[in-house]
């Protein structure tokens, strides 16, 4: 037996949660110090130093006005992101209502709604309870997992638009300060979002125990909906936030900056509220929802594979909990590792930022190898069997260590090869930053290529983690090698909702009139931004890639497919469709910001041409009404790309039974992986080889939708529509393949 007892497993997982939910709160405190009120910044500076005063009065440090313009632009990009974000609420809810129906029609008419309880497919003698149940279970955890995601992706932005005007005013008073405000606000999301992941999770476990009883395997069967649910709301969140943001930001640039000649976030710019929003709804409430996403799955595929494994079979609960106790190990390393960077250690000056970011890194993944270490001693028997396809195979304690310390290693090595090749300190950027001295043409040719090849090191981290995982303890290994890299996920969306928070600072310094002192500070902010976004998004893509396949492994097991065999014709049809997915699913994405961006260039012109007084800033732009094209391009475009997502599966299994869905999955992972991969990262590089010559433009216009709508939607496609798969299993293996069965 384990050393901790069941007892010690249900204290600790809701104690670490609690403890991530209290240090987010006591960072958001911290934050919210800074004030926005001109009286109240006043009496916050302390005047009985006369030197003091003096370097205030030159900062502008008492100028009221400033912190007055600061608050109006704060409001403004505040209300744009709060009301796209409850229209796009109201469209994904009704979506919502109708796939909770469909997945209660579905899962329920595969016993033909009985509700005798049925044979076990796996505890042989044992009686489960009836399918109709289990698809009602399935139902709420897919809506209990949806809200979740919708609310931790609302939270980050909500934090995210507080956080940004006091970033802007810290700044006056040097980079230290206001990189402590960003970082801090980052780590309100971070630890909100993994903590109430984690608790949410462990409730549901808990209260549909009360009805299973004995049979974890529906339990645990119905659990997946919870990923789903999670996944399914990334997906809109995701593509809808990235073409708003990006729609927005090339729509600014174009007539802004080319035809006006008027720097970026200039105030009298009628889109530049709409980029500032986009900003929150993309990479804030779009990266939050993902990777909770990513973290629901994992969990999911390693608690199903558990299930019927010798955890699950010999009722073991802290076995059988060892993924979610992985999950609070980790918010604890993550909460001694966020203080070293707000507390143990100041920062002075611009270039110890980056440092400090990856520092992050490198301190929680060392911590936490330590952690899965212990914990691994602790809740794990010395010996255990994990179900691999219809055989139980022998595991040591020692053996799962190894699985989730790959993972999180692996994770470290993507980051930092991504950060390589997307860094303006290195020198595949400064090649192509370079290569813009013989026009945009070559820039172009340099960025793809760079793309490309940045997708060799981590496809090789991938394959050796998957490999060795696989052989230590099937695909329950897979899933916890994931696990392993998303344990750091409170530190990895700290530092990845830290860009925007910068980038949002420096618009509104832009905005509000600020010297050029302060906006060179807040751009350094965002220079380093820019790169920790690029190593979130390798993050996001490498777990994804990891969990796509444990969630493949539990759906083949689950429909009753022996052997996925290359050369079946039904296998190697869905095998080439499946690869083709990725590229359909990009086109749609691409194709909706460049019609949303062309919209939106007609309004700003408009807004110039007949607004009286607007270029010598007299009149008033009119916000409203191109945050309003942003918000309805995104909400009619973002429909297709996800109804194509969805709908894959549902059509596959049913029509062409498992087997073929067995090959669409394992080809949009494999060509889906390489595609985000060079698609994050040469839309990273193009945009920062333009803080190294504006001539680079052309290609970080080209890389912007390749980066922030394309690239990270790609890793949802993966996942989602494996987690789909696996909910819809039961239903797949008993009616799936109309077509076979009739030709």
């Amino acid at each position: 037996m384990a050393i901790l007892s069941a007892l010690a497993t249900e204290v600790l997982i809701p104690v670490a949660g609690v403890i991530g939910i209290a240090f987010a709160v006591v960072q958001w405190v911290l934050v919210s110090r800074v004030k926005l009120s001109p009286a109240a910044a006043a009496a916050g500076g302390s005047k009985n130093d006369y030197g003091d005063y003096l370097i205030e009065e030159e900062e502008g440090l008492n100028d009221h006005n400033v912190v007055v313009k600061c608050a109006e632009i704060q409001n403004a990009i505040s209300e744009g992101a709060t009301s796209f974000l409850f229209t796009e609420y109201q469209y994904v809810g009704i979506f919502m209502s109708i796939f909770a129906v469909v997945i209660f029609l579905f899962l329920g008419s595969v016993e033909g709604f009985s509700t005798k309880s049925q044979p076990c497919t796996y505890s042989v003698g044992k009686y489960c309870k009836p399918a109709l149940f289990t698809a009602l279970f399935s139902t709420a955890s897919f809506l209990l997992g949806a809200i979740t995601s919708l609310v931790s992706g609302f939270l980050g932005m909500k934090i995210a638009t507080y956080a940004n005007a006091r970033t802007t005013l810290e700044a006056r008073k040097g980079v230290g300060k206001a990189f402590i405000t960003a970082f801090r606000s980052g780590a309100v999301m971070g630890f909100l979002l993994a903590s109430s992941g984690l608790v949410v999770l462990y409730i549901t476990i808990n209260v549909f125990k009360l009805y299973y009883g004995d049979d974890w395997e529906g339990l645990f069967e119905s659990i997946t909906g919870y990923g789903l649910g999670g996944s399914s709301m990334a997906l809109f969140g995701r593509v809808g936030g990235g073409i708003y943001t990006k729609a927005a930001d090339v729509g600014a640039d174009l007539v802004g900056k080319v035809e006006r000649n008027i720097p970026e976030d200039d105030p009298r710019n009628p889109a530049v509220i709409a980029d500032n929003v986009g900003d929150n709804v993309g990479d804030i409430a779009g990266m939050g929802s993902d990777l909770f996403g990513s973290y629901a799955e994992s969990s999911c595929a390693a608690l199903v594979v558990a299930s019927i494994s010798s955890f699950g079979i010999n009722h073991d609960f802290t076995g059988m909990c060892y993924p979610l106790l992985v999950s609070s190990v980790g918010i604890i390393v993550c909460l001694i590792t966020t203080l070293f960077a707000t507390d143990f250690f100041e920062i002075k000056a611009v270039k110890e930022i980056e440092p400090a970011l990856k520092k992050q890194l490198i301190i929680s993944t060392a911590l936490m190898t330590v952690g899965i270490a212990i914990i691994s001693w602790l809740a794990l028997p010395a010996k255990f069997t994990i179900f691999n396809f219809g055989t139980q195979k022998e595991v040591s304690n020692w053996g799962l260590f190894f699985c989730v310390a790959i993972g999180l290693w692996a994770g470290l090595i993507i980051g930092f090869v991504t950060e390589y090749y997307t860094s303006n300190a290195y020198s595949p950027v400064q090649d192509v930053a370079d290569s813009c001295r013989t026009g945009a043409a070559t820039n172009v040719i340099f960025g793809l290529a760079l793309g490309y090849k940045s997708v060799i090191i981590p496809i090789f981290a991938i394959a050796v983690s998957i490999y060795v995982s696989f052989s230590i303890a099937a695909m329950y290994g897979i899933a916890v090698a994931a696990l392993g890299m998303l344990s750091t996920i409170a530190t990895g969306l700290a530092i990845d909702a830290y860009g925007p928070i910068s980038d949002n600072a420096g618009g509104i310094a832009e905005m509000a009139g600020m010297s050029h002192r302060i906006r060179e500070r807040t751009d350094a902010l965002d220079a380093a931004g820019n790169t920790t976004a690029a190593i979130g998004k390798g993050f996001a893509i490498g777990s994804a890639a990891l969990v796509s396949l444990a969630l493949f492994g539990a759906f083949v097991s689950r429909a009753g497919v022996k052997v996925v065999d290359v050369l079946s014709p039904k296998v190697f049809i869905g095998l080439i469709v499946g690869a083709m997915l990725p590229y359909w699913f990009s086109a749609m994405t691409m194709k909706s910001v460049g019609s949303a961006a062309l919209k939106m260039v007609e309004e700003v012109r408009r807004q110039f041409n007949t607004i009286p007084g607007l270029m010598e800033g007299t009149g008033k732009p009119d916000y409203a009404t191109c945050v309003k094209i942003s918000t309805d391009a995104s909400i009619k475009e973002m429909i297709p790309p996800g109804a194509l997502v969805m709908l894959t599966p549902l059509i596959v299994g049913t029509f062409f039974g498992v087997e073929t869905l067995s090959g669409v999955l394992a080809g949009a992972l494999v060509s889906g992986v390489q595609i985000a991969i060079s698609a994050s990262n040469t839309g990273g590089a193009w945009d920062n080889a333009k803080k190294y010559i504006e001539a680079a433009v052309i290609g970080d216009t080209i890389g912007d939708p390749l980066k922030d709508t394309s690239g990270p939607s790609l890793n949802i496609l993966i996942k989602l529509m494996a987690v789909e798969s696996l909910v819809f299993a039961p239903f797949f293996a008993t009616h799936g393949g109309l077509l076979f069965k009739y030709l």
